[in-house]
């Protein structure tokens, strides 16, 4: 449950799309080199304390451990106070590092808004998950074969491309549970080139760079390995 190079907003997706009330990790610190964050999930929010590390213990206000395992076996049993309201949070289940989840931290976004009247229910099923990426790629026409910048998002399993980023409609949304593969591509007279093989047609797209191109490909084909596990997952249940 040690994530060391994990941001602040990065640990909030993750407790908020995976965790549940209770659920912790612990992290560097990104304000001072002798600083961890332990990051607590409790109920709408995501709660952060600061640890110091002096050395030889460490420091969580006004108590002090010989090692971090021992500070969370203490607090394990008594409530955090989180907040000058007085909600309490309990350290109950550790978040781990190893997770089956894109390894693109960077490409988090949160876009989640809590209004009033809503509860944890309601937040939990519309939070992006980690699976959440966009920016401008170069597509290829169907049947005029030329090549246009379009703005792509990719939320759950929906690939939408729009004219551009300032566009509210998009062009086209790309179903990925129809989608049979995603692979380089080396037959256009292009670099950076992918392509989306779905029933009916193939899509090609570039990336500006190969680095880009190899995020974009990374984070589709995970996509496609969780859907062909739920899928997996639901024909068993069925069949049982």
């Amino acid at each position: 449950w040690y994530h060391d190079n994990l941001t602040r907003h990065a640990a909030e997706a993750l407790l908020l799309s995976n965790g549940q009330d209770g659920s912790y990790l612990l992290r560097k610190s990104n304000e001072r080199e002798d600083l961890y964050s332990l990051s607590v999930r409790g109920k709408d929010s995501v709660k952060h304390f600061h640890i110091e590390h002096t050395g030889t213990s460490f420091k969580f206000g006004f108590n002090e451990f010989s090692s971090l395992k021992e500070l969370v076996m203490h607090f394990a049993n008594q409530p955090l106070i989180g907040s000058e309201t007085g909600t309490l949070i309990v350290l109950k289940h550790p978040y781990p590092r190893e997770v089956e989840e894109p390894s693109i931290y960077e490409s988090v976004r949160v876009h989640t808004a809590m209004q009033t009247g809503r509860t944890e229910s309601d937040l939990v099923p519309n939070a992006p998950s980690l699976g959440t990426k966009e920016g401008y790629l170069i597509k290829q026409g169907k049947i005029v074969k030329n090549w246009k910048t379009r703005w792509f998002t990719l939320h759950r399993n929906e690939l939408k491309y729009f004219k551009d980023q300032t566009a509210t409609e998009p062009i086209r949304a790309l179903d990925l549970t129809e989608c049979s593969a995603v692979q380089f591509d080396y037959s256009q007279e292009r670099v950076n080139c992918f392509c989306l093989v779905f029933p009916l047609r193939t899509y090609y797209l570039c990336a500006k760079t190969g680095i880009e191109a190899d995020e974009w490909i990374k984070i589709l084909r995970w996509k496609l390995s969780q859907i062909r596990k739920q899928l997996e997952q639901r024909d068993a249940t069925l069949s049982s």
